[in-house]
């Protein structure tokens, strides 16, 4: 291997691509070269570790308590808690014949020296975990921050003089179609809104005869055409205000919006938004289409986190149903009715349109039939416009998702004692229920009726609570991945770990009456009320973050939502790697955590 190679090994590993060159330089003086056989015991608690190893070929396995903890193998390195406390966990044992780079015991610590190593090897595990998902995410980030005030799309500033009437101001700003009037007087410049002019004019009488400067708010807040879009931003949030006007040295250049900056940084979420409002034919909601993922494609990009993009991207999509139920549904009929998004879409968890789960609540005593021809049309104009058909049929086309209130509360009745395996499911996709349109008290007089059902239940909470040993967590005793032949060498996300954990947080949150539907919203509250610890709810929250992500990126490659959860962990970076086998640890140990909590072992 060339000198070349060794170095590119070494700054693939982080966090030792960020040292500076002159240390790096002196570091690859000093690594050395190290060959040992099979069954050589490197660490162990009786015996200090005199290196931090980098492996070139070969592997070595961590026994911890007579098991095989952890395997390392190429492109791997340990163990630097071993040097740094000078004590080790367990047993690290050569495996396979060794051949691996050694930065020796004092030449690793003088590199704690350098506050980026020494800052990502004190780190726990959850701070450690985030400090990989941001630097695997900081080159992503890079355009956004680096983009200028200049990049973006400018208003046109209305510039009057101090002693301009009021009224010819105005007529000017009409002209130019502005949103403000910027005043210049002898040496400063004021601004002139449309709350200078509410408040001074329609309140307080000043005519518009006057002077425009006798209303203007001073100390106009300003920005360098130059400089950072980012700084645009704080400048905006510390100042609590909406624009900043842009020069050119001493030339006024245009005005900045903040909804032009916020539009720039999410790919125009809000222009969507105003696009659904304003939709008033099917047409009008088609022509929408590609915005939306587009738009996560954008926000991904700039390293925004997955659970904000589903808030958003969920948003968007309620936004649609309201926008199709006021179509489908006639007005005298609105108001007796709740349509309800389950699954992922009603957790707030959806991203690329997935299977719909959908279902409609109607009022006792009004005729279920009126509503048929309705959801029908509902239905087909959601297939329409991209949301694939369940395939479960779970949607308001069919009639079992389309009942009044006193058929679900018997069907709520049935899903509780008959506990079949139908059941289950259908009790799970019900209580991840969001009320979108219509008399939203329908749908909350039921979750009432179904916490009711299940209070000091834990038999039943058990027997729902199982569903999450249904599926291996994809991570061998040597924390490896395993594949699945099958499926061309990959492993399946969704069962392997998203199941598992919203599973397990939705039936926790059943059983403390705890009425959220997102995932995270779930965890945070499940700490509140002590079912679990803040350092745990912390790695539950970002697992789920890293094991949404992963199958984000997934699914904006796949071709089609079956092979969404699918993915080759070769085919990730080795960071992405290392997140996903922690979060894949961190799965196995809520699954324990259950277990235990529920007794599962004593559950047929």
């Amino acid at each position: 291997m060339s000198i070349l190679d060794q170095r590119k090994l070494i700054e693939s590993i982080h966090p030792f691509e960020l040292l500076n060159p002159m240390t790096m330089d002196n570091l690859m003086k000093k690594i050395d070269i190290a060959y040992y056989p099979k069954e050589t015991l490197l660490i162990s608690k009786n015996l200090p570790s005199i290196a931090f190893y980098i492996i070139i070929k070969g592997s070595v396995k961590e026994m911890i308590d007579g098991e095989i903890h952890t395997l390392f193998n190429a492109g791997d390195s340990f163990d630097a808690d071993a040097l740094i406390y000078e004590k080790a966990n367990g047993d690290f044992i050569v495996e396979e014949d060794l051949i691996c780079y050694e930065i020796k015991k004092e030449d690793f610590i003088d590199l704690m020296q350098d506050k980026s190593v020494q800052g990502y090897f004190l780190k726990d595990f959850i701070t450690r975990h985030q400090h990989l998902k941001n630097y695997s995410s900081q080159s992503e980030l890079t355009p956004f921050l680096i983009s200028r005030v200049s990049d973006i799309f400018l208003h046109k500033a209305c510039i009057v003089d101090e002693k301009e009437t009021i009224f010819a101001a105005l007529k000017k700003q009409k002209e130019l179609k502005t949103n403000v009037i910027i005043v210049r007087s002898k040496d400063a410049l004021g601004i002139v809104t449309d709350t200078n002019l509410r408040e001074r004019v329609l309140l307080e009488g000043i005519s518009i005869e006057d002077e425009i400067g006798k209303i203007a708010t001073p100390n106009l807040i300003t920005i360098e055409k130059s400089d950072f879009l980012f700084n645009a931003l704080l400048l905006m949030t510390q100042n609590e205000i909406k624009r900043v006007v842009v020069i050119d040295g001493d030339e006024i250049v245009g005005v900045l919006e903040q909804l032009d900056l916020l539009s720039y940084f999410a790919n125009h979420s809000h222009l969507i938004a105003v696009q659904i409002d304003k939709a008033q034919k099917l047409d009008d909601l088609k022509a929408l289409g590609g915005d939306f993922k587009n738009l996560i494609v954008s926000l991904r990009a700039k390293g925004v986190k997955v659970r904000y993009i589903t808030k958003l991207l969920s948003s968007l999509n309620e936004k649609i149903y309201k926008k199709l139920f006021d179509m489908c549904v006639d007005k005298s009929l609105q108001k007796d009715c709740a349509l309800i998004l389950m699954g992922s879409e009603g957790r707030e968890e959806q991203t690329i349109k997935s299977d719909q789960d959908n279902a409609l609540v109607i009022r006792d005593g009004i005729d279920v039939e009126l509503y048929r021809e309705p959801m029908e049309e509902l239905n087909r104009n959601l297939l329409e416009l991209g949301f694939p058909k369940c395939s479960g049929d779970v949607m308001v086309s069919n009639e079992f998702w389309r009942r009044d209130v006193s058929s679900y509360r018997s069907l709520i009745d049935k899903w509780t004692y008959d506990m079949s395996d139908d059941s289950v499911q259908n009790l799970s996709i019900f209580l991840d229920s969001k009320c979108v349109a219509g008399d939203c008290s329908l749908l909350k007089e039921l979750r009432t009726h179904l916490h009711n059902n299940f209070y000091a239940r834990d038999d039943v909470l058990a027997h729902i609570a199982k569903a999450i040993l249904n599926f291996d967590t994809p991570l061998s005793i040597f924390s490896g991945f395993v594949i699945e032949k099958e499926h061309n060498n990959r492993l399946d996300l969704k069962k392997g770990g998203i199941f598992a954990l919203v599973h397990g947080v939705r039936t926790l949150s059943l059983k403390h009456s705890i009425d959220a539907t997102n995932t995270i919203e779930r965890i945070k509250e499940l700490n509140n009320v002590g079912v679990i610890d803040k350092t745990f709810a912390t790695e539950l929250i970002e697992s789920f973050d890293t094991l949404s992500s992963i199958r984000l990126k997934a699914m904006l490659e796949a071709k089609n939502i079956e092979e969404s959860n699918y993915i080759n962990p070769k085919n990730l970076e080795k960071i992405e790697r290392d997140l996903l086998k922690d979060s894949f640890k961190i799965i196995n140990k809520f699954k324990k955590f259950m277990s235990f909590h529920f007794h599962l072992n004593m559950v047929s």
